[in-house]
Parts: structure tokens; C-alpha cells; sequence
């Protein structure tokens, strides 16, 4: 087993991570920006390190100044979370040849599923369904281009190879549009992800988000955990998710979770990731893998079990999977409510000083959140500060159960998401299940027209 364990990350997941090292009787290491020194996880470590100024770029995304925490503190493992450097392959190439554990893929991997071009054709060659598109970067060739749309049929939409987090997308729904569109998204994408490859697909009008758990020993043997349903969104970025999802039979789960787990078999893919797909018609198309724990990672293991983070530190030490397919259940239902600090209404980010807080509880609640009494969030990071799960018998029960949540947790001094996530769970659309990606964004339209 591992000794000590950095982790390169911070809030909530930094947490997360700690908690499981501790159960596994782990040293940790916490690494944290000027901004960050009380965060809860850094206090709660055996070692911290402050790793530079409160911006990323010069504290959590500096690469050498990581390396060299995890050197001096005498850390023979890297955990990245989610986020930051979780899928950066120039990374994780440094850390394996500093002689470092990489918790997670390896580099080749993660190069490999990174660029969406490259991800695809891998898929395709592995036999998973895939969106029809242009199966490749678009050139500089118009004729050509408006000729692969043509073919694929509009609308379709063009993204970003080094895209993620819901970034560098453009949907084109007539082709007078599309030669402006592609180099609008090619200079977003230079910009944001200092890639400007982009390619298209057919633009799918109303498709469910749905995504596989899968986990792989790098050693050709790997399973799948079921599929999360991440279908409530606002400009691409996940609101609420739950699993199972509304609607899939056992019969599709079994089929689609094989098809990943032979993908994965083939890959000798070490660790967790996930297969993301839009779902419609019955039908599942393939857009992108993520090679890391996932946000939503809490509600898979509240319907399987499985503590999906200490699962990750066997498979780093080179343990087998710790459960066969055949020995894993689907179990209840389970949602999560992303806990944002921002204005409800316009979706401005709120930082500021938490003047209280109270955390919900009672059976089939679960809190994963680095806040506390006097704890100042600060402005410089990503709004989340935390995630309530909700786990019931059924569907019915665990929506019930968040909706008590909800009422009793308190968060004062910031403005928060929970308004929103309350609105979501009474709506009767909501309630029925299986809405689409775009359902949200319509629904909002509609309140503030009113």
C-alpha cells in the first residue's frame, strides 16, 4: 500500500481524498495557494505545503512547484482529483519519470482520450457508438467543410479537440453560418485550450447525458459500475445528476457497460474513468472520456457500495479490482445537488465569508463540502463548495429526501445555488424523469419570462 499520498487539488474533492487516505492508513500531503491556507483538508493533514500566489497558473497548475512538494515531503504517490492537472498528460509524464505513483492512467492514456479527434477514433475502433461527424479535425479547405456538413446534416455542431467543461461548442443549424462559426471556434479554442483543432457532429436535438463508471487494474481487466444520468445542465455544465438513470433497462446497462468494459480491457486502462454519451431514441453515441474521478462519483457509490476514491489507491499500489462484474448490484436510487456560491438568479459568483453554516443530515443524506463556520470562500476558483446526496429505496424517496435537505441546510453569508436546485426538484418534468440537456435552459427561460 502507499505510504503518502499529495494531493494536488483543493476544496471539497481535496477532502474527499484525504478522508479515504486516512481509512487506508495513508500519510497525507496537502499543497495549497496563499488563498487557501484554511481550507479544512489543509489543517487536517500530516504536511502542507503552500505552493505560490492565490492564481492557478502560479500555485495548483505549476507543474515544477508541485513535483517539488511531493520531493521534499517525501510523497511516493500523486492523487490530481478532478479539475487542474487531473488530465494533463505532459503532467503525468513528469510525474512517472520523477518516480512518482500517478494515481490514475498513464500519460498515454490520457494523451489518447484528451483530444476528442483522437478519443473518437479510438472509440470507433473499439466498437463504440459514436455521433456521425466529419471522424476528424476540420481543415481550412471551405468547400470541403461545407461539404462534410452537408453530408452529416445540419444542424451539427462544432467543437473544440482540446475541449471540456462544457467549452469551445457551436452549434450551426444552416450552412451560411458554418465557415464564421468554424473560426469562431477555432480562436476560442486557441485561446482557452491552446488548441485550435476543431471537428463537428450531427447535432442531436434533444439527447440525454448519460455516463458509465468504469474501473480498470491496467492490468486487462476492468468493470463497469453503472451509468449516472447528468442530463440537468446549464451551458454544458452539470447541475444535478443521479443514478441509475430514468428509463434504461438492464438489458441496455448490460450492453453498453460491456462495450466500455472491453474498450477499457483492450486500453489496459488503470483506474477510474468514465464514458460519456448522449442518449436518444434508445440509442447511445459516444462523446468523450474522462480518464479521472468524476464530480458526481458520490451517487455511484451510494447505489453500488463501492468507495470509488479508496478503489483508486488499491489500483495505483497494483491491486486487482477489489469486486468481480458478476458480484455488483444496483441498489436504490441516488441524487446530487451541486452546491454553488453564486446568485441564483443571474448566476454571478458570490465569494465571501461563511457567517454560518449547518449542515443537512438524517438517513440517506451525505454532505461533501470543505466548508465551515467562518471559512471565507475566495474568488479565485471555481464556484462549487459542495455536493449533498440524497440516497433512497426509490426515485420518489430520494427526491423527498433532497428536498428536506435542502430546507435544512443553512449557508449565510453567500449567495447560493439552492433556490435553483429546489426549483429543479418540484418541477412535475423533473419529477416524471428522463428530460433532456436542454430542458433546464428552457425551463429557466420561461421563469424569468415570467
Amino acid at each position: 500500500m502507499l505510504k503518502k499520498v499529495l494531493i494536488a487539488n483543493r476544496g471539497e474533492i481535496a477532502l474527499r481524498i484525504l478522508r479515504a487516505c486516512k481509512e487506508l492508513n495513508i500519510k497525507t500531503v496537502a499543497i495549497y495557494s496563499a488563498a487557501d491556507r484554511d481550507l479544512m483538508h489543509v489543517h487536517l493533514a500530516d504536511e502542507a505545503v503552500c505552493i505560490g500566489p492565490p492564481n492557478s497558473a502560479n500555485s495548483y497548475l505549476n507543474v515544477p512547484t508541485v513535483i517539488s512538494a511531493a520531493e521534499i515531503t517525501g510523497a511516493d504517490a500523486i492523487h490530481p482529483g478532478y479539475g487542474f492537472l487531473a488530465e494533463n498528460p505532459d503532467f503525468v509524464e513528469q510525474v512517472e519519470n520523477s518516480g512518482f505513483c500517478f494515481i490514475g492512467p498513464d500519460h498515454n492514456t490520457i494523451h489518447t482520450m484528451g483530444n476528442k479527434v483522437s478519443a473518437i477514433k479510438h472509440m470507433q475502433h473499439l466498437n463504440i457508438p459514436c455521433i456521425p461527424g466529419s471522424n476528424g479535425p476540420l481543415g481550412n479547405d471551405e468547400q470541403e467543410n461545407l461539404k462534410i456538413a452537408e453530408e452529416v446534416g445540419y444542424p451539427i455542431i462544432i467543437k473544440a479537440a482540446a475541449g471540456g467543461g462544457g467549452r469551445g461548442m457551436r452549434v450551426v443549424r444552416d450552412k451560411s453560418e458554418l465557415i464564421n462559426s468554424i473560426g469562431m471556434t477555432k480562436t476560442e479554442a486557441e485561446a482557452a485550450f491552446g488548441n485550435g483543432q476543431v471537428y463537428l457532429e450531427k447535432f442531436l436535438e434533444k439527447p440525454r447525458h448519460i455516463e458509465i463508471q468504469i474501473f480498470g487494474d491496467g492490468q486487462g481487466d476492468a468493470i463497469y459500475l453503472g451509468e449516472r444520468d447528468c442530463s440537468m445542465q446549464r451551458k454544458h455544465q452539470k447541475v444535478l445528476e443521479e443514478a441509475p438513470a430514468v428509463g434504461i433497462t438492464p438489458e441496455q446497462r448490460m450492453e453498453i457497460g460491456m462495450l466500455c468494459t472491453n474498450a477499457c480491457k483492450e486500453m489496459r486502462y488503470r483506474g477510474a474513468g468514465t464514458f460519456e454519451f448522449l442518449y436518444q431514441n434508445g440509442k447511445f453515441y459516444f462523446i468523450e472520456m474522462n480518464t479521472r474521478i468524476q464530480v458526481e462519483h458520490t451517487i455511484t457509490e451510494m447505489v453500488t457500495g463501492i468507495d470509488l476514491v479508496k478503489e483508486q489507491l488499491r489500483i495505483a499500489c497494483g491491486e486487482p479490482l477489489s469486486i468481480k462484474q458478476k458480484d455488483l448490484t444496483i441498489k436504490g436510487h441516488a441524487i446530487e445537488c451541486r452546491i454553488n456560491a453564486e446568485d441564483p438568479q443571474t448566476f454571478m459568483p458570490s465569494p465571501g465569508k461563511i457567517t454560518t453554516f449547518h449542515a443537512p443530515g438524517g438517513p440517506g443524506i451525505r454532505v461533501d463540502s470543505h466548508l465551515y463556520n467562518t471559512y471565507v470562500v475566495p474568488p479565485y476558483y471555481d464556484s462549487m463548495i459542495g455536493k449533498i446526496i440524497s440516497f433512497g429505496e426509490t426515485r420518489d424517496i430520494a427526491i423527498k429526501k433532497m428536498e428536506n435537505a435542502l430546507e435544512e441546510i443553512v449557508i449565510q453569508g453567500i449567495k447560493t445555488n439552492i433556490p435553483l436546485q429546489q426549483t429543479i426538484l418540484k418541477d412535475a418534468n423533473f419529477q416524471k424523469g428522463g428530460t433532456n440537456i436542454h430542458y433546464l435552459e428552457k425551463m429557466l427561460k420561461e421563469l424569468h419570462a415570467k
